[in-house]
């Protein structure tokens, strides 16, 4: 299957490198361009791109809102939407996770890892630059509320059952299935029935939603180290 990509950036010079480099690839092409977050959303719902390369900072509509919108938008679930950003960790970041986007890159990203984000995004994974970690993102989810929980997400983690929520903790600390599997002595398929069960439950899109919401919820406790 080839990998659908739709870009969204500001800077038309950006924009025909990334197409340039995505169109390289044998399993991916790019099904369209967007100069800002409007045009993005439209563009979205004509292509049904598999991935959104989206700049969180564009005039009028920016990143972010776009990806509300699109993540809010039923006939767009199966869309991914990856963040592309100068600053790597900040709030505006953090707020595009909450609002559905499945990760985020910096800019000065090597062409492989761009390419990897798209593969990784396009999979249903949680993709987190290696500059941006775990830790450093839930520091982010707790600002602003009291200590970060959402009560709300709390009561719906009583729906998990205690393997879901073993595997959910295992989620939030970036751990691959593989590596859940070999953590929590049992099979990759396993972990995968979990993760697809705790995302249905706690109507998570995918895994970088299921982060959001392990912190959010208080079932994992920020790192601040």
């Amino acid at each position: 299957m080839t990998i659908r990509v739709l870009l969204a950036d500001d800077q038309a010079l950006l924009r025909s490198a990334f197409r340039v480099l995505v169109d390289s690839e044998s399993d991916m092409e790019v099904v369209g361009e967007a100069a800002d977050g409007a045009e993005a959303v439209r563009l979205a719902k004509e292509q049904a791109p598999d991935v959104v390369l989206m700049d969180i900072r564009m005039p009028g509509t920016d990143g972010l809102a776009a990806t509300r919108l699109i993540s809010a938008d039923p006939s767009l679930a199966e869309v991914r939407v990856v963040i592309l950003t100068t600053f790597e960790v900040d709030d505006y970041v953090v707020q595009a996770l909450r609002a559905g986007a499945s990760g985020f890159l910096g800019k000065g990203s090597e062409p492989e890892e761009l390419l990897n984000a798209i593969r990784v995004a396009a999979g249903g994974e949680a993709l987190l630059s290696p500059a941006a970690t775990k830790g450093l993102i839930a520091r982010f989810l707790a600002q602003g509320d009291d200590d970060g929980r959402d009560p709300a997400r709390s009561e719906r983690l009583g729906a998990l059952t205690g393997r879901e929520r073993q595997v959910l903790v295992q989620v939030a600390g970036g751990h691959s299935n593989d590596e859940i599997a070999e953590r929590l002595e049992v099979s990759p398929l396993t972990v995968k029935t979990h993760v697809n069960r705790a995302m249905a439950k706690l109507g998570a899109r995918d895994r970088a939603q299921l982060v959001v919401i392990a912190y959010e919820s208080g079932l994992v406790r920020p790192r601040m180290d």
